[in-house]
This record gives structure tokens, sequence and C-alpha cells, in this order.
């Protein structure tokens, strides 16, 4: 098995996640930014992941081109986010993303991330210390909302090597 793990990271949840996986298919870790889209062709498994920016994957859009050249691999795709995994989220996140199409030949897993604003770049950051804002006056917050914004002063992780555990399964 020929294998390969692209992943696109600002903040380094992704690329610790990427990192496990390569090392569980014995196989490379690159940053999608470092890597010939065009030479998938010479890969039978490919894992993708980025991270989730308003229910869009990073770096994800690049990758989807190339699926129609990639029919008959094994291929997973996972984004990171800092909501806990619940099925409702998963659904939407892989609606939005992928094709019914796509789907029918990708695997799809959301791996729990986490926040921290610190490591954000200043684009990012700005948007997201718009987004604290808008959190802060609204009369009533959901869980994940109230999460969020605890978040901006206590940065969280959970990325944890058994969240990869399905996604490994799902490629040997």
């Amino acid at each position: 098995m020929k294998a390969i793990v692209l992943y696109r990271s600002k903040t380094g949840f992704v690329k610790r996640y990427a990192e496990w996986i390569a090392e569980e298919l014995s196989c490379e870790a690159v940053d999608a930014n470092d890597f010939d889209m065009k030479d998938l062709k010479d890969h039978d498994t490919i894992v993708y992941g980025g991270g989730l920016y308003a229910v869009g994957i990073n770096g994800l859009k690049a990758f989807r081109k190339h699926l129609p050249d990639l029919k008959g691999k094994r291929i997973a795709v996972f984004a990171t986010g800092a909501s806990p995994w619940r099925l409702e989220v998963v659904d939407e996140v892989r609606n939005r993303n992928l094709t019914e199409e796509e789907q029918s030949m990708v695997g799809f897993f959301y791996l729990r991330g986490g926040f921290d604003h610190d490591r954000l770049g200043a684009k990012d950051r700005l948007l997201m210390t718009l987004m604290k804002k808008r959190l802060k006056s609204k009369k009533e917050l959901d869980e994940d909302e109230r999460g969020l914004l605890a978040s901006y002063d206590h940065p969280v992780d959970f990325v944890e090597r058994e969240n990869i555990e399905d996604l490994v399964h799902y490629l040997k």
C-alpha cells in the first residue's frame, strides 16, 4: 500500500492528527501546500485533513478538484473542530463540503480538535474577535457558544490519538 496523508493546519491540531495517521499507515504526512496534487495518482491510499472554518474544511476545495481522477483509490477526509462530535454536526460538515458523488468515494471523519486564539494568524484572529463580540451581544447562548467564548481566555485541546482509530480502520 502506497499511502500519503495531506493536511492543512493553521494551529497544529490537524497536523498532530495527520502525523499519527501517517504513523499508523507507515507513510508520510505532508502539508498540502508543499505537495503537487498531480502526484496523488501515484498513491492508492490518500488521507486529507483540515480544520473547520465556518463549516468549510481548510484547503479541501483544491483537493476535491482531483477526486474525479482518483476513482478506485482508498480515500479518507477528516475535519477538526472544537465542537463535540454530534451526528447532526458531522452530517452538516460532510454535506456542505462533499457532493453526494464525492461522499460515495470518500470516507469522512470528524476528529475533535481544539481552539487557541493565540495560535491564529492575524486575519483569523480578527475574524474570531469579531465572532467573540457577536457572541457576547447575544441574549442566550447554546452550550457550544458558551464553550467557544470560554476558550478565548482558556485554550482547549481535545486532540487524542484514540480519535483516529475509526479512520485508520476504514483504510486498512
